[in-house]
């Protein structure tokens, strides 16, 4: 097995999207960057094929600073797809040429840009079925929804799971994965649209708008907040005493949880090579839905990121890097 492309190979520039100063969309500039330097160790260089973008990523703390240290300029975009072009001294298990999908930790530099470099641990094959946008978009909340259900949430099939925000980028994947393991889900969504689509994707019943607020005490098995924005009431009191509350946005309000007695927690998804081959099987398959709401080329990075709130229809924005330049 070929351990890696020579660094020559490489162009010693490439394009990004980049921001030299904390803010929002309004301080990324598509430019010209240093091309990542040869991969050392366990890590490997991908040829980016296409991009997801997750708007609030702009926010968090370990997009601009690893350890307290600031990491600007930095490249946002850590979902993504495309080609292995090199690989560190240590890594057996990938190849130069090998078509990946995958997320690049939080803390790294993302693939908003040419070339990333990530862990080979946070990659898996790419099904050959499987558009490079399509695998993108999939992976932040799939992973998400997975880890969630598998090793937080923890129901088996024939309980019950109320999810906030049913219909939305994370909460579509926990309606469609928690029904194929047999659990009865209830959705909670804003619209009649969504409502429908959340049914279609396995949802037993659809709430809509304010309509959960008359939601009975202790009606559920355990409740997943895809949503955010603040956690209501009724998501703590619709779960039975000693049931679990998981929060995929922010942490959970301590005073409900203990006023219901549940067991409410957060955390931040971790990408793992088993899981992410077990969602290319769901994506080869065609098990599981992905929708993408709409594509950008590299060069409209600034103006797919400005497009929180503004997007049309459902599903994920995606950078496509084969797609042309605007004129």
């Amino acid at each position: 097995m070929s351990t890696m492309n020579s660094p020559e190979e490489l162009p010693r520039q490439m394009k990004a999207l980049r921001a030299h100063a904390r803010g929002g969309p309004e301080q990324l500039v598509y430019e010209d960057a240093p091309t990542p330097a040869a991969p050392e160790g366990t890590d490997v260089c991908v040829r980016v094929a296409a991009a997801a973008i997750t708007f609030d990523e702009l926010t968090w703390p370990d997009t601009w600073e690893s350890d307290g240290v600031d990491r600007t300029p930095i490249i946002p975009s850590h979902e993504f797809a495309g080609t292995v072009v090199a690989v560190g001294p240590d890594v057996r298990d990938v190849a130069v040429g090998d078509d990946v999908f995958g997320l690049v930790p939080f803390n790294r530099n993302g693939a908003a840009a040419e070339f990333v470099v990530v862990p080979a641990s946070s990659i898996a094959a790419k099904p050959v079925g499987v558009p490079a946008v399509t695998a993108a978009a999939a992976v932040l909340p799939a992973l998400t929804a997975m880890e969630a259900l598998d090793e937080h949430l923890r129901l088996g099939a024939g309980q019950s799971l109320l999810v906030r925000g049913g219909a939305g980028g994370v909460g579509a994947f926990v309606v469609q994965l928690a029904h194929r393991m047999g659990i009865e889900v209830t959705a909670t969504v804003r619209s009649d649209a969504s409502a429908e689509r959340a049914l279609r994707l396995g949802a037993t019943a659809v709430l809509v708008a304010d309509e959960a607020e008359g939601l009975a005490a202790a009606s559920f098995d355990g409740s997943i907040d895809a949503a955010g924005a603040g956690s209501p009431e009724w998501l703590y009191r619709a779960v039975r005493p000693g049931g679990r509350v998981i929060m995929l946005q922010e942490p959970p309000a301590a005073d409900l949880a203990e006023r219901f007695g549940v067991d409410a927690e957060f955390f931040v998804v971790t990408a793992r090579r088993a899981e992410l081959t077990r969602l290319g099987e769901l994506l080869e398959t065609g098990a599981i839905e992905v929708a993408v709401a709409r594509t950008y080329s590299l060069a409209e990075g600034r103006e797919a990121y400005a497009s929180k709130g503004r997007a049309t229809g459902a599903g994920k924005i995606v950078l496509d890097l084969n797609a042309p330049e605007p004129a």
